[in-house]
């Protein structure tokens, strides 16, 4: 077993993290790693960071806390509560504004929808993320005169995609808004026009929200991993083992709602990355049905740590999800979806090349 030291790789500290909140008894795992329990302030800092990025500071800082705690480690336990504590304060603040902003859409008859960003919960992302059927001008114009926002540079890809980011004062993470479409190139309007419609109501904080369906979640997470990043973080193993487990995902209707979306392969490769990805750490899989298992095109196996992240091969797995999905919208003659489809892998190449020669994709990606 990798210990975390300073000279520990990302995979061996992506491995901790891993125990840490997939493990049912992590304790015991980590048992034998004298250095990951006597970690020193400046390491305990990147291991934060690891979790941060992966958006699961509070559900591994608590976990972390508990082992230091019952080896009576007090140094340690005050790091991780602190690192809690001071996480919970932001999320705290999100969650006010995100009423707020809920409320004046309410009020406003604007329709919206909290995506991705309660997913987490008890963590929450690092902006807050919604969508809505409503016109641009009409948003752009609602949260410029009731908030005071600023639209932030649009890239390409946002352009596309149909997103607008808002700065708002006083607000340190960014709102990211959806308009009419969704997915990277906007190609996605059978599963935007029904989002809003299928959405369901989440209790945090003793504060209702209207947040997808169980299965347009599912849908908009393989969107984002399996059509666009080609990446996981540990929150979407998480959140979409909770969600399975929950009994609130009807496998059936999802696969319906895939296939109308032209997605059905990615969504079940996504179900089995997740579910080999839970077996790995807590010895059971998510049981899922075996039709889902026979519509995936790579498995668990093929997934690789870089960086802070769970990659997903591009060549030549995820390029036979995006052939599929186009050869789907063409089949269903959505040729408009089909043609901005069509522009990713120029985005991409575009976006290569910015980064290769400047290093970055600002204002492509």
């Amino acid at each position: 077993m990798a210990e975390l030291s300073g000279s520990t790789t990302s995979g061996e500290r992506m491995n901790i993290l891993s125990i840490l909140l997939l493990s049912p008894d992590a304790d015991a795992q980590l048992s034998s790693m004298a250095t990951f329990r006597n970690i020193d302030q400046q390491q305990f800092d990147a291991f934060l960071e690891l979790a941060n990025s992966n958006h699961v500071i509070v559900r591994g800082m608590k976990v972390y806390s508990q082992i230091m705690r019952a080896a009576q480690d007090e140094t340690r336990t005050a790091w991780a509560t602190t690192a809690v504590a001071r996480e919970n304060a932001r999320i705290v603040k999100a969650i006010e504004f995100l009423r707020v902003l809920c409320d004046a859409f309410d009020s406003e008859g604007i329709d919206v929808t909290v995506m991705k960003s309660l997913d987490h919960w008890p963590d929450f992302g690092s902006d807050i993320d919604l969508y809505t059927n409503t016109p641009s001008s009409t948003v752009c114009s609602f949260m410029q005169r009731q908030f005071g926002a600023q639209i932030a540079a649009r890239s390409w890809g946002d352009r596309l995609a149909c997103k607008w980011n808002f700065n708002i004062p006083d607000l340190p993470d960014p709102v990211e808004i959806h308009m009419g479409r969704l997915g990277q190139t906007g190609e996605q309007l059978v599963l935007a026009a029904t989002l809003p419609g299928r959405a369901r109501l989440a209790n945090i904080e003793s504060q209702s929200f209207r947040v997808p369906s169980a299965s347009d979640r599912i849908m908009i997470s393989t969107l984002q991993r399996m059509y666009r990043h080609f990446y996981f973080r540990l929150c979407d193993i998480v959140d979409s083992a909770m969600l399975a487990r929950s009994g609130d995902l009807d496998y059936e209707e999802l696969r319906f709602s895939a296939q109308k979306a032209g997605i059905w392969e990615g969504v079940a490769t996504y179900l089995v990355i997740v579910s080999d990805y839970i077996d790995r750490y807590s010895g059971t899989d998510l049981v899922l049905p075996q039709f889902v298992k026979d519509s995936a095109r790579f498995d668990g196996k093929m997934v690789f740590v870089k960086g802070d992240f769970l990659r997903v091969p591009i060549v030549p797995q995820s390029v036979g999800l995006y052939r599929s999905q186009v050869g789907g919208l063409i089949r269903r003659r959505e040729l408009q979806s089909s043609a901005r489809l069509g522009l990713l892998p120029w985005l991409a190449t575009a976006a290569a090349i910015g980064y290769k020669i400047a290093g970055s994709d600002k204002g492509i990606w």
